[in-house]
């Protein structure tokens, strides 16, 4: 009857999912909020919005644990962004997000650093990550950081809320490699990167593993010990059991994910390297447009999902010569730049809406096979397909064909949150083994036809 919680703490939403010791979901709920956007460019959160989001969670399966006992609780939560709390865990000011793009003059910084210093953060530099969001603090609220007695990550945030008791300044490696404050190479802060944040390195938490108790919170009515926790994409691998290969999970935006390499120092690198859930290190080539972007497409178009991914069966590869460019955000480099923009080219009067949306799937497809080049040469094997995209089996097939490699969807619900609910449980002694289901293996076909769409796409890009 015992259960172990998984919460994850995602920009627009917290998901927590109640997992018996046989990995089995038996209760689980979401409560969405907005960002704030104050400003063109800024994204932020108050984090009492993330509390009210938890209780309101936690509300939602009170009933359905019923009496249960509650082995731990752990959480996930998304990368980056910057909370400065006092020595109490309490917010001084509202969580500045990943997305947020006002510390974008305070990137010289990181680019000014000595050539060995900024090879060892080992990667791409973006505003949003804690590092130049610090240094943006310290220009324009300096009074703030004089009184902070520490910065956390979101999720580091809400469990020092929850648990008021234990020390706040605790995050994990998983979120530490991702700030832009971190020597990958050596594994800790880095020394140059922290004074280029303009900040002391006492206001930086302990690293702890993921699943060291840090406290007791009360939780629907019980004493239940509390586990630092990990960062989202990490722990959706864990939950998914990925240790080799590829893992590509397919959401609002796409993660092109490697488990299993080895750091290595990058002044310039084209992928992001980050520390896993346990000791290791995982590449990934992140996309923020690829379901947002089919969400637009749709929305313009006036088609629902199963209209839009049935336009894969009734049109040919290649959607009558269109290309669509998904980039409606812009991106953070590697595959396009943040000054990239989204749209359709080859249109003609012959141009269908079908063909409109099939290129906007194919354009999706051949950003994700872009991402993947940059990961580099890796040995053939069936690439696993994660996210709430990767449903469709058409959508599967596509991603087969553009990928050239064979595909399986693995499905396990609310995956994050069942990651932050394995470290839990690690937390306390027990083994927890989410419940995965594994779709059929997709093989390729169509070679040349689709080596044509991705040859078309590449040449648009320029």
């Amino acid at each position: 009857m015992t259960v172990v919680l998984g919460a994850d703490l995602g920009t627009s939403g917290l998901k927590l999912a109640a997992l018996d010791l046989d990995g089995v979901v038996v209760a689980e709920s979401e409560v969405g909020y907005p960002v704030e956007r104050p400003r063109p460019g800024w994204a932020q959160t108050e984090v009492a919005v993330w509390q009210r989001a938890l209780d309101d969670a936690l509300t939602a399966v009170a009933a359905t644990l019923g009496d249960r006992p509650v082995a731990a609780l752990g959480f996930s939560g998304q990368m980056h962004g910057a909370v400065l709390v006092d020595r109490s865990g309490a917010a001084l000011a509202p969580a500045l997000l990943w997305p947020d793009q006002r510390a974008t003059a305070e990137l010289c910084r990181w680019r000014e650093l000595p050539e060995p210093d900024r090879a060892a953060l080992a990667n791409p530099l973006a505003a949003g990550m804690t590092g130049p969001l610090l240094a943006w603090l310290g220009v324009h609220h300096p009074e703030l950081v004089a009184r902070a007695a520490t910065v956390l990550m979101p999720k580091d945030a809400v469990r020092a809320a929850l648990v008021p008791d234990a020390d706040p300044a605790v995050t994990d490696r998983s979120d530490a490699s991702a700030t832009l404050l971190w020597d990958v190479p050596g594994d800790r802060w880095s020394t140059a990167a922290t004074a280029a944040a303009g900040v002391d390195r006492a206001l930086l938490p302990a690293v702890l593993p993921g699943s060291t108790v840090v406290g007791t919170a009360r939780v629907l009515g019980r004493g239940v010990p509390v586990v630092v926790g990990g960062a989202d994409t990490p722990l959706a691998l864990l939950a998914a059991g990925t240790r080799t290969g590829v893992q590509v999970n397919l959401g609002s935006g796409a993660q092109v994910i490697r488990p299993g390499v080895a750091p290595r120092p990058g002044a310039e690198p084209a992928v992001h390297c980050y520390a896993d859930a346990g000791d290791g290190w995982y590449a990934m080539a992140a996309l923020q447009n690829a379901g947002t972007a089919w969400a637009w497409v749709r929305e313009v178009l006036g088609l629902d999902w199963p209209t839009f991914a049935a336009t894969l069966a009734t049109t040919r590869p290649g959607a009558g010569g269109v290309v669509f460019s998904p980039f409606l955000a812009g991106e953070r480099g590697g595959v396009a730049g943040p000054t990239d923009r989204g749209g359709w080219t080859g249109l003609s009067a012959d141009t269908t809406r079908a063909d409109l949306a099939r290129a906007a799937l194919e354009g999706v497809a051949c950003a994700v096979a872009a991402a993947l080049d940059l990961l580099g040469p890796d040995a053939d094997g069936t690439v696993v397909l994660t996210g709430g995209g990767a449903r469709d089996a058409g959508v599967q097939q596509l991603l087969a064909d553009v990928l050239a490699r064979p595909v399986q969807h693995v499905q396990v619900r609310s995956a994050s949150a069942a990651g932050a609910a394995v470290l839990a449980a690690r937390g306390v002694g027990l083994d927890l083994v989410p419940v995965r289901a594994a779709g059929p293996v997709v093989e390729p076909g169509r070679a040349a036809e689709s080596g044509a769409v991705r040859a078309r796409w590449a040449a648009a890009r320029g």
